[in-house]
């Protein structure tokens, strides 16, 4: 080795000795570059072998690199030994400290209770994928090419023509291409839509969505269901509502609407002053969706619902901003345990 290289594994063995982590690493170091068989043995064993002219710097070199990493050897071994009597004696009468459990986020906590709730009625747990195709999402839902929830300002489209879904009703229709009636499930899940964030929208979202399908079922069957579920996962002093509407997937549709539980329903920002906040669409399902999964519309009815989980969250805890629920500030989850 020339004196330029012996340098270089100089520096080499001074880093390794530095990130040696405890005495036994550092004996290692000690080793590889000072024992019998380690690097300075070879360093002074090929010494003959130099030029006569380089001979003076490679010896030089090789004292230079046995002194410093010597001295290094012995720093590091010191501050091991001055650590390890500094540290106090582990005392096992003392208690353990115990990591702080976390809290559910209110996201979670009302899908628990709701899955408790419908599950009390009978009704069972589906999944489907995020990421859906346009029949499922839309045309089985009965929704038309040139509705406005196809354009790409309302629908976050994929390159490959698939899209994220902007409902858990997809999988209702997944259940139904399954299996016969009855049916009866609930579909819990994230949905995407290219909503402006504001105090009761976000473009990512949590839905509930339901399906129940058989002979003779009506819409008193939806509204005895719902007013059931408001009643337990609200209370019995929320008021609820239904209004009608439109909506491909159900014919009659209504809206459901649960009393603003910020201002008692006297009217406030965050209800836009009318003293409601709009909790799911609902409906009876429309005979046309039953022919595309293989139903006999003429055998069987049944209604379907889907709501927005942060929204029953912010009428259930009195969150006044939906956008608190996304921001994971500790000093608001805390307050849910």
């Amino acid at each position: 080795m020339n004196a330029n290289e012996i340098k270089a594994a100089q520096e080499e063995a001074l880093g390794a000795i530095a990130a040696a982590e405890g005495p036994d690493g550092l004996e290692a170091a000690r080793v590889k570059y000072l024992g019998r068989k380690g690097l300075l043995p070879q360093i002074m064993k090929g010494l003959k072998d130099a030029p006569p002219d380089q001979r003076g710097a490679v010896g030089k070199a090789a004292n230079d690199f046995k002194t410093a990493v010597q001295e290094a050897v012995d720093r590091r071994k010191s501050d091991f030994e001055q650590g390890s009597a500094a540290a106090p004696a582990f005392d096992t009468s003392m208690p353990g400290r115990w990591p702080r459990v976390g809290t559910t986020h209110p996201i979670s906590r009302v899908i628990e209770d709701a899955i408790r709730i419908f599950g009390r009625l009978g009704f069972t747990v589906a999944d489907g994928p995020d990421v859906e195709n346009a029949y499922r999402n839309f045309e089985a839902l009965n929704t038309p090419a040139h509705h406005p929830s196809l354009e790409p300002g309302d629908t976050f489209w994929l390159k490959t023509g698939e899209l994220l879904r902007t409902q858990t009703s997809p999988v209702q229709i997944r259940v139904m291409e399954s299996r016969q009636p009855p049916v009866r499930v609930i579909t819990p899940g994230r949905c995407y839509r290219r909503d402006t964030t504001d105090a009761t929208h976000s473009a990512n979202f949590h839905q509930i969505a339901g399906l129940y399908v058989d002979t003779d079922v009506s819409l008193a069957d939806l509204k005895a269901t719902m007013a059931h579920f408001v009643s337990e996962i609200i209370g019995p002093g929320t008021r609820i509502r239904f209004r009608p509407h439109f909506f491909p997937f159900t014919e009659p549709s209504v809206e459901c609407d649960f009393s603003c539980h910020v201002c008692g329903g006297s009217g406030c920002r965050v209800c836009k002053q009318s003293g409601w906040i709009e909790i799911a669409g609902a409906g009876m399902v429309d005979p046309r969706v039953f022919a595309r999964v293989g139903y006999d519309p003429e055998r069987y009815t049944g209604f379907a619902f889907g709501m927005g989980v942060e929204r029953v969250a912010m009428v259930k805890y009195g969150i006044g901003d939906i956008r608190l629920l996304y921001e994971n500030d500790r000093r608001f989850l805390e307050q849910f345990r």
